[in-house]
């Protein structure tokens, strides 16, 4: 059956004189997540090829995303720390370091699209020469006959060249699924999830249908918690200025249609708004604010914003710029939800097709507000003080070049991540500590809409933020139940609840450099990804300053971090701090004894010093 596996891949690829190189792993989706997995194996000795469909490397924070989502700073560390340390890095070499471009990027957490480019050409070129290769321009479509396997390992993946239109075959070792949809892994026959599952199916808040006031509820009128097959708005995370000298003016599009925005005409005249402050608004009230706006002030409605705010949240960067993201307050705004769901599982025609849509969509928006005469003059002007960065995006006109996929399929892996997994077992603790993690992460349960506004609703339909804490991600949520040599760090397995905290940049990252190590070590042992040895890929991950189990008062610096955080995973510290000077009291005693099998006594000596002297040989 090999053999004849081989044989073909021989045949297709002279029938289309398209053979390429084998390496050790290839990458389907140059995304942070993508990158990271090739820096990560690069350092581990092995080459790795990146296949990228689009003209650029860097997924969103390369497209828009410049305020990063991370709710605890230190939470995730390891090559996302080293992107961070690189931004800031960059501002303060070419501005200096007490420069207001320092002070924007905020420790280098906030950046411009083309430094994030520039960051990541650093970080691979740290990497080494000859280890990492990149081609961008390469397609990958989701289809079974795209992926050559002999059972349950895949052989190759054949590609589309979109500079030639001619078909090129990759066999690996390892292949690493980085898309932000999932593709290679449905391809290759990795069951998946879409949509959302009920609340009573996982004991999750914020599942199914949902109506809620901006931000943690109350849940409202037409609220179900049912499941369905809804998926999150996506939109284009804007790279807009205010600075004159560098501000392109928003173009009429095309094919504008007028009717599709002038609902926020009434919005801006009310104060209408989803925060739950509005629900407390009387009618005379709303009154007063019509007749003011049109007597020329601003809205005086609590919690209302006013200009370009009204449509998009806006971040600072530096240099004069702003990530403009959806107005979660709104109830039209950059998102544009139900359009956007048959992308997941759709070929790169309709992928395309919406794409243009949204891009169309999204500058008439913004070109009604500055433009259309039914809104209050004063308003218009506030939104025309902004417009895109003129310095980026220099081959597409100033606009983002890809689409922010917030939730495509979400495959299936060993392990399924609930909301659960990211909510505190008990008050003030921590939520389930999972021993076999790859990282910490955090960020609130976050859905976007996934309906337009529907009349006499608080909200649209499925956006919710609900607190979490810091939480660990065990490696089986990237890791196939079937195929033996793929990894998918970003579509990972969980719910669509699980799923919305996992979501973020900085934890794809981080488990993008722990699918790069585990990659190298399926390869060295000659083991399915599933097998490998996860104490191992623990240490290195540690040797590398990567933050496994979160602590508020021990960092990746201190000498015994790395100690603390074995420990940690296995219950000995329970706590969110590791207190390391304080001497050893009875509880302590009590559990240390019961988890390390020695006796314990409490008194005399720090926590420092016991894991240094008596705990120090447990690394199993």
């Amino acid at each position: 059956m090999k053999r004849l596996s081989v044989l073909l891949f021989f045949v297709l690829s002279i029938a289309y004189n398209t053979y390429a190189s084998d390496y050790d792993i290839v990458i389907v989706g140059g995304t942070p997540a993508g990158i990271t997995t090739a820096i990560a194996a690069a350092r581990e000795g092995k080459n790795c090829l990146i296949l990228e469909r689009t003209e650029h490397i860097g997924g969103l924070p390369v497209n828009g995303l410049g305020a990063t989502d991370i709710g605890t700073r230190g939470a995730t560390t390891g090559l996302f720390g080293q992107l961070v340390a690189l931004n800031k890095a960059y501002y303060a070499e070419r501005y200096g370091a007490e420069s207001v471009q320092v002070r924007h990027c905020s420790d280098g957490y906030h950046f411009e699209p083309h430094v994030a480019a520039n960051t990541f050409d650093r970080m691979i070129a740290q990497a080494g020469p000859g280890k990492i290769d990149i081609l961008t321009s390469r397609q990958f479509d989701s289809d079974p006959r795209y992926v050559i396997k002999m059972g349950d390992k895949i052989e190759s993946i054949r590609i589309l060249n979109r500079l030639t239109g001619k078909e090129e075959f990759y066999k690996a070792k390892i292949f690493i699924d980085a898309t932000y949809e999932g593709d290679l892994g449905a391809a290759a026959g990795v069951p998946y999830k879409l949509g959302r599952e009920a609340a009573d199916e996982y004991n999750e808040p914020c599942a199914g249908k949902i109506y809620r006031w901006w931000k943690h509820g109350p849940d409202e009128a037409g609220t179900t918690y049912q499941g369905d097959n809804a998926i999150q708005a996506y939109n284009y995370r804007l790279c807009l200025t205010n600075n004159p000298d560098n501000r392109m003016p928003i173009p009429k599009p095309k094919d504008y249609s007028r009717e599709e925005f002038v609902s926020l005409i009434d919005d801006v005249l009310t104060g209408r708004n989803t925060d739950i402050l509005f629900s407390r608004v009387d009618k005379t009230k709303i009154e007063e604010n019509r007749r003011n706006i049109l007597a020329g002030k601003s809205t005086s409605i609590q919690g209302d914003p006013w200009g370009i705010r009204k449509l998009s949240s806006m971040t600072q960067l530096p240099n004069g710029k702003v990530d403009a993201n959806n107005q979660h307050l709104a109830l039209i705004s950059t998102d544009l939800p139900e359009e956007n769901w048959p992308w997941p599982t759709s070929g790169w025609d309709w992928r395309d097709r919406f794409a243009d849509r949204l891009r169309s969509y999204t500058i008439g928006l913004l070109w009604f507000a500055q433009n259309d005469e039914e809104l209050p003059l004063h308003f218009r002007e506030a939104c025309r003080e902004w417009g895109f960065a003129k310095d980026e995006y220099l081959d597409n006109d100033g606009f983002p070049r890809q689409v922010y996929v917030r939730e495509g399929r979400r495959l299936e892996g060993t392990y399924f991540f609930t909301a659960n997994d990211a909510l505190p077992l008990r008050e003030g603790g921590r939520p389930p500590v999972h021993s076999v993690s790859v990282t910490a992460s955090h960020y609130a349960l976050d859905s976007h809409a996934v309906r337009k506004r529907e009349p006499g609703r608080v909200h649209l339909d499925g956006f919710f933020s609900h607190p979490s804490s810091v939480y660990t991600v065990p490696y089986g949520v990237m890791v196939p139940k079937i195929i033996d040599n793929l990894l998918f760090p970003v579509a990972v397995s969980g719910s669509h609840v699980g799923f919305s905290t996992l979501r973020m940049e900085p934890c794809w990252m981080a488990l993008g450099e722990a699918a790069g190590i585990a990659a190298a070590l399926a390869i060295d042992n000659s083991q399915r990804v599933r097998d490998i040895p996860t104490n191992i890929l623990q240490e290195k991950l540690l040797n590398y300053g990567a933050t496994l189990i979160y602590f508020k008062d021990i960092k990746s610096t201190d000498v015994d971090f790395v100690t603390v955080q074995r420990l940690a995973l296995r219950g000995f510290f329970p706590d969110w701090e590791a207190r390391l000077d304080e001497v050893v009291n009875e509880n302590t005693a009590t559990l240390w004894s019961k988890l390390s099998g020695k006796q314990l006594v409490s008194g005399g000596k720090t926590k420092r010093e016991i894991i240094r002297s008596v705990l120090s040989d447990l690394k199993e």
